[in-house]
């Protein structure tokens, strides 16, 4: 009895996970198939703004780290292209992606390239602003397991940092 009660429990967990607004927000891939992040419900994400044209760019490095040393514990590292800051991201998706696999060896799930300052943001950075402003490229959500925004860490923070790597050891504990 004990275990089908833990089950259903974590069958409703995970439907409520799977419910999380952030989960529901139709995306297109960086080839440009139609997804979402629900194949990422129940685990910690950090979503970064990234372009290839940035003083940040090298960021790239540190973040396919993360996302190596990270993944089996569950974080998910997103790539999320935007031309909004400085015009840093000019190309299209599949320039986008050589750049990234290319030189930067990037492994970690990179999407189409969303608007976050220009016209309405697109409607993940919609949500996700309502944690506070991306002042720039490689800006980074981290995102705990229940869908929710833990933290915002400014472009400045690399992703290998003492800070942001406690933020994400405490987010793929709980």
């Amino acid at each position: 009895m004990k275990t089908l009660l833990a089950l259903v429990l974590s069958c409703l967990t995970m439907t409520a996970l799977a419910e999380a607004p952030i989960y529901d927000i139709p995306l297109k891939d960086i080839d440009g198939k139609d997804t979402s992040l629900k194949a990422y419900a129940g685990k910690a994400l950090l979503i970064v703004n990234v372009a290839s044209q940035c003083g940040y760019t090298s960021q790239y490095s540190g973040l396919e780290a993360l996302w190596k040393k990270y993944q089996d514990q569950g974080l998910v590292v997103l790539g999320f292209p935007c031309n909004d800051f400085g015009g840093q991201e000019p190309g299209t998706n599949a320039e986008i992606k050589t750049f990234c696999s290319s030189n930067y060896s990037v492994t970690f799930p990179m999407f189409d390239k969303v608007a976050i300052k220009s016209g309405t943001p697109h409607p993940l950075y919609a949500e996700l602003l309502k944690a506070g402003d991306v002042g720039w490229n490689f800006c980074k959500f981290l995102v705990g397991k229940d869908g929710k925004v833990v933290q915002l860490f400014d472009a400045g923070v690399e992703p290998e940092s003492a800070e942001l790597t406690a933020a994400i050891n405490k987010a793929v504990a709980k």
